[in-house]
């Protein structure tokens, strides 16, 4: 018995347990080393913190790798991220050369730990060129695109496609996100983990304990939005929706979220956030640790509405966490978002601050539609964004890559499609 996925039976179900079962055992003893560019702070590490376990716990050798670097490389890796997303940024030589030296640095440090590699995932553009620099060996090498690259800017794009395009299989959230490459591209939605501190249930007393210092009025409607302090996530946005619906109901708001070791704007978008609310006791903005997870739960249980005013978003796992805790999201009509929120039926997309709050007032008048809003969510997200869905999907690409992609996979004289 699986020790660690046993646990998900219960939310999950047997026959999705079994399934990963037998999946690990086409890969019982391979390899697996994930690269990423933080260990806390934003939805990659977050999936990477239980998808590691859960893979070693079906006998794979699965491993964790962060590559670091200096004040100048997360710039330009901001930059890079910001580009990719659309924006207007600089990318010159000596930002290139900034780049690539801090890879070719990781790269030595890595390279004794990637040697024995079956399968190496890079994640996101941080580490791209590590594969140009140490070359496949025998691994399969995937990049993992947790971004809306769907319309990058080009002098980004001209920088990082060379580096990508030589990767045997891309991942991504969306499939209009994916861009002419000449390998295999693969869709992957992220997923949530319920049993884990952010998302399983809380008792009463767990939540007075974890929402009494931040002086929230139970008495009160409280919409809240939890991502990190960036300009993508429209936090401003947000405020400005919640002073419109403040003339109608006397609501409170909570922005909450950190900051990531990646990310050198997250203290100037805090601070203008700050300064936006300064004058307002009824906006709580939050600048939580990165081991908060049980106070962001009790802080969307406590929500009547969940917001995630993005303007661009690779996904939104914050979507998914409000969902899975019964609540409608308001959501910018962005990315991954999309495919999550439908309006009526899990919550609404919106555009503008003037349509967020033209939404919260409709639910916050209409509580019989909020509630089965919020129940229709929770279902969503349980039949479609737990771990063992996300999971299944990486082993069959994994299974895929190392039995050539024939038409089926046997999992113990059942036949299933490999992708």
């Amino acid at each position: 018995m699986n020790q660690v996925l046993d646990r998900y039976r219960s939310v999950a179900g047997d026959e999705a347990v079994r399934e990963l079962e037998q999946l690990g055992r086409h890969l019982a003893g391979a390899r697996v080393i994930h690269v990423n560019s933080t260990r806390q702070g934003g939805g990659v590490a977050e999936i990477l913190d239980w998808m590691i376990p859960l893979m070693c716990d079906l006998g794979i050798a699965a491993d964790w790798q962060v590559v670091s670097g200096d004040g100048d490389f997360f710039a330009v890796t901001k930059a890079m991220h910001n580009g990719l997303q659309g924006q207007n940024v600089e990318m010159d030589s000596p930002r290139i050369r900034t780049y690539m030296d801090t890879n070719r640095q990781e790269a030595e440090r890595l390279r004794p730990i990637l040697a024995d590699a079956d399968f190496v995932f890079i994640h996101d553009p941080q580490p791209a060129a590590l594969l140009t620099i140490l070359g496949a060996g025998h691994a399969h090498w995937i990049w993992r695109c947790h971004i809306d690259i769907s319309a990058p800017q080009r002098r980004v794009w001209r920088v990082l496609r060379p580096l990508v395009e030589k990767f045997e299989a891309s991942i991504y959230s969306l499939p209009r996100y994916a861009l002419p490459l000449p390998h295999p591209q693969f869709v992957i939605a992220p997923s949530i983990d319920p049993l884990s501190e952010k998302n399983r249930d809380l008792t009463d007393a767990e939540m007075l304990e974890l929402l009494a210092p931040y002086g929230l009025d139970p008495g009160r409607p409280l919409l809240v939005q939890i991502s990190r302090f960036d300009a993508f996530k429209d936090p401003i946005g947000v405020i400005q929706a919640y002073r419109m619906v403040k003339k109608h109901i006397p609501v409170q708001l909570v922005l909450a979220g950190g900051g990531a070791a990646d990310d050198p704007e997250g203290d100037r978008v805090l601070n203008a956030v700050r300064t936006e609310a300064a004058t307002d006791p009824d906006i709580h903005v939050l600048a939580l640790a990165p081991d908060s997870h049980r106070t962001i739960n009790a802080l969307q249980r406590a929500a009547d509405i969940v917001i995630q005013k993005s303007v661009r978003e690779g996904f939104g796992l914050t979507v998914t966490e409000g969902l899975w805790k019964g609540k409608p999201v308001i959501g910018g009509n962005a990315g991954g978002i999309r495919l999550q929120v439908f309006d009526h039926h899990t919550g609404f997309l919106v555009n503008t601050p003037e349509g967020a709050a033209q939404k919260a007032l409709f639910l916050l008048t209409h509580r019989d539609e909020m509630t089965a809003i919020g129940q229709r969510g929770h279902r969503f997200v349980r039949e479609n964004f737990l771990l063992t869905r996300q999971l299944r999907e990486y082993l069959i690409l994994m299974a895929g890559l190392r039995l050539g992609f024939s038409d089926r996979l046997e999992l113990d004289g059942a036949a299933e499609a490999s992708a």
